[in-house]
């Protein structure tokens, strides 16, 4: 028996409201990022309203620490996103393409990074590079990230090629193409979207992670440590304007990405069709 039309609309409206505080609740903590980038604090703490300024936006690196955390930072993400990129679509391809005995069990332990609590993942890196006399720094952060970061990868290229036509590749290398040729120009160019995702997405982890970070980084700092070390001194205007700046950022490929992948389709639509 079909529910009555006015319970359906109920349905719908509610699903709508529910939808509406969902994105509410997720947002307005950026929003409030943003609007207090153009904040003048009447202190050091940039945590009540005083009035509209573009100090902080006209004066970006008044802190150096700050600005050295956040380079510091970048540079880490980049290294972090080249490697875990290449590694994780690497073990992509091999879980979805190949049939091997240990393909479940990698399976399961590719997954448990993205289950395991940051606390215990960072912890026990943090004993392993302690009972290698490993100094913690650049070196210890990067392959603590890599660590959690590939997983992402791997499961972001999975689901890229799932479906993706083996046949094709089969196609190139019978015409003659060596097998590394045809992984340039077939089968990474028809994986690419999933890859740049998954890159992108890599580069966000590593810019935002912080339990695994800290525990790993010894007297290095990172943007996000460098700002809980200064919170009991001081929270700037420029750290808003900093995460502001990324957050832009982050949209503006975001959506050059999706531009990308939607004239591809089309153009790969109409070839099709032709």
């Amino acid at each position: 028996m079909n529910p009555p039309n006015w319970l359906r609309a109920i349905g719908r409206v509610s699903l709508w409201v529910w939808a509406v505080f969902g994105l509410l609740f997720l947002f307005t903590p950026i929003l409030v990022t943003v609007i207090y980038s153009f904040n003048e604090p009447t202190g050091k703490y940039n945590y009540v309203w005083n009035k509209f300024s573009l100090s902080g936006w006209t004066d970006p690196f008044k802190y150096p620490e700050l600005t050295d955390a956040l380079i510091f930072s970048l540079k880490i993400a980049v290294v972090v996103t080249v490697i875990a990129t290449v590694l994780g679509t690497l073990m992509g391809l091999a879980m979805v393409k190949y049939k091997f005995r240990a393909k479940g069990t990698i399976g399961a332990i590719l997954i448990l990074p993205l289950t395991m609590p940051e606390i215990v993942l960072g912890f026990s890196l943090l004993t392993l590079f302690v009972s290698i006399n490993w100094s913690r720094g650049f070196l210890t952060i990067v392959i603590a990230q890599v660590m959690f970061s590939v997983s992402y990868v791997a499961t972001t290229v999975r689901a890229r090629i799932r479906g993706f036509d083996w046949r094709l590749e089969e196609a190139s290398l019978d015409l003659g193409a060596s097998a590394l040729r045809t992984f340039y120009k077939v089968t990474l160019p028809l994986i690419a979207p999933g890859v740049v995702a998954a890159a992108m997405l890599t580069f966000a982890l590593s810019l935002d992670d912080f339990i695994i970070t800290y525990l790993n980084s010894g007297l290095d700092n990172t943007f996000p440590i460098q700002i809980w070390n200064m919170k009991r001194s001081k929270i700037p205007v420029q750290i808003n304007v900093f995460s502001t700046a990324l957050l832009i950022i982050s949209i503006v490929l975001a959506a050059l990405l999706v531009i990308f992948n939607n004239r591809r389709a089309q153009k790969l639509a109409g070839l099709s069709d032709s």
